[in-house]
């Protein structure tokens, strides 16, 4: 059966180009949810399936966008969204996270709660894709794919892996029964989620190198690679950790990475933020993903990733939200961040006279990293609207015929959706605003 909705849509289908596509016509065709059809209302193709089919009208006021793609959040960390941000890095994981985690494979329950109320406020914020560490247990992480799983969300999930430096009674045994432990989470996932309609995968997840030794990474590439598997884990996040990483191993966490086989076309690291020019390079070569998290980082990291210098170099970008690191679930936040974070190190370029490049993006690029560029650095057929492309969406309210919705404000009779009110909507919208959710073409909210 075709599903057909009818109204406005929004997408970015590159870096800085916005398109706003007034009274067109988009064909879901199910179980499959992909878009067979995708054109103007009264164009010809369009004319003849309303006269078989009665559309769903989105009405004025109202647009379709993309949902939100979050490259990198700590699930159990949700626990204590919020707290601790006082810390340096090393610190806030042994005072906060290792204890959080721990706390969560030792209640199944307590899990079960978190991780439904995760996924339901995911979905508030139009995240429809996301890329989750979890923690050591095998079944805390199978009770995390379920929760995603049963909200509908499009989930990757990672059971961490790390054998050394943790915390004496959090902590894998060896090497061997990290990895034995990656490969088991895996091919259970595997089998409770074989393939499409499911939309939720395992992932190779090294915690970061610090908490992991040769010998665990040397096996985690191989099975990755063997298998097919997508990668995640922290890369040059953090100053500490830069420099614990080189006392220890003689070389930068990105060449202990390279020389496991980590850095792949379904890699996702996060952070990256003291990663130089050619370092960078080495990311763009092999289809490295990094995910961004300016909030984060703010706390986290004494540099600013370098975000304008990866995307003029092609490397394949999306937003993070990195709770708890970062203490906001939206990628809403996110994408504001970016940009003001952006145009601070613009400002510093300036009175530095380091560059007559701008160092700046703007909305539509912090837009497109939320939604195409996370789709494609998540390696899903997603992101935007075309044929053969899966149908994951949200619908943003911005006025009826009260008047604007939720934080908006119009004074304009008769306006139409523009780049300056869908502009305002970046800047000030929030849950309130999003009336619905599809993904993989099934409605969620």
């Amino acid at each position: 059966m075709l599903n057909l909705i009818q109204g406005t849509f929004v997408h970015t289908p590159a870096l800085n180009k916005l398109e706003i596509l007034e009274d067109y016509l988009l064909g879901i065709w199910d179980p499959f949810g992909t878009i067979k059809h995708f054109a103007p209302s009264n164009s010809p193709e369009s004319v003849a399936l309303l006269e078989r089919y009665t559309p769903r009208i989105i009405p004025r006021g109202n647009f379709i966008l993309p949902t939100f793609c979050d490259l990198h959040l700590h699930a159990p960390q949700f626990l204590y969204q919020g707290n601790g941000l006082h810390l340096p890095l090393m610190q806030w994981l042994n005072e906060y996270a290792f204890k959080a985690e721990e706390r969560m494979d030792n209640d199944a329950k307590l899990a079960q709660k978190v991780y439904t109320r995760l996924a339901q406020r995911l979905k508030e914020n139009g995240t429809g894709a996301v890329m989750l560490f979890g923690t050591i247990k095998e079944e805390t992480n199978l009770i995390l794919a379920k929760c995603m799983n049963d909200a509908g969300l499009r989930a990757f999930v990672g059971k961490l892996s790390m054998d050394q430096l943790s915390s004496p009674d959090y902590i894998e045994e060896s090497a061997k029964a990290s990895i034995e432990a990656a490969k088991s989470f895996a091919f259970k996932m595997q089998c409770k989620y074989p393939a499409l309609p499911d939309t939720v995968e395992p992932v190779i997840t090294p915690r970061f190198v610090p908490t992991c030794s040769d010998a665990l990474l040397d096996g985690l590439g191989r099975y990755a690679t063997a298998c097919g598997l997508r990668i995640q884990s922290h890369l040059a996040e953090s100053h500490d950790q830069v420099s614990a990483v080189l006392t220890e191993r003689g070389v930068d966490d990105i060449e202990v990475f390279a020389r496991s086989s980590l850095l792949t076309p379904k890699t996702v690291q996060a952070h990256c933020t003291f990663l130089d020019g050619p370092s960078l390079g080495r990311l763009q070569a092999t289809g490295t993903a990094v995910a961004h998290c300016p909030l984060s980082n703010a706390y986290f990291s004494a540099e600013p990733f370098k975000l304008r210098e990866a995307l003029d170099m092609s490397v394949k970008v999306g937003l993070g939200t990195d709770v708890a690191g970062g203490y906001s679930l939206s990628i809403m936040d996110a994408m504001r961040q970016a940009v003001a974070v952006s145009r601070m190190r613009q400002g510093a370029n300036v009175m530095n006279k380091s560059s007559e490049t701008s160092l700046a993006i703007d909305w539509v690029e912090a837009l497109y990293l939320a939604t195409k560029g996370g789709a494609d650095a998540l390696g899903i057929e997603s992101g935007v609207f075309e044929i053969g492309r899966a149908f994951d969406a949200q619908q943003i309210a911005l006025w009826d015929q009260s008047g604007g919705i939720g934080p908006l404000d119009f004074f304009d009779e008769g306006a139409r959706i523009s780049p300056d009110i869908v502009e305002k909507w970046w800047c000030l919208g929030d849950a309130r605003n999003r009336l619905g959710m599809w993904i993989q073409g099934k409605e969620r909210i």
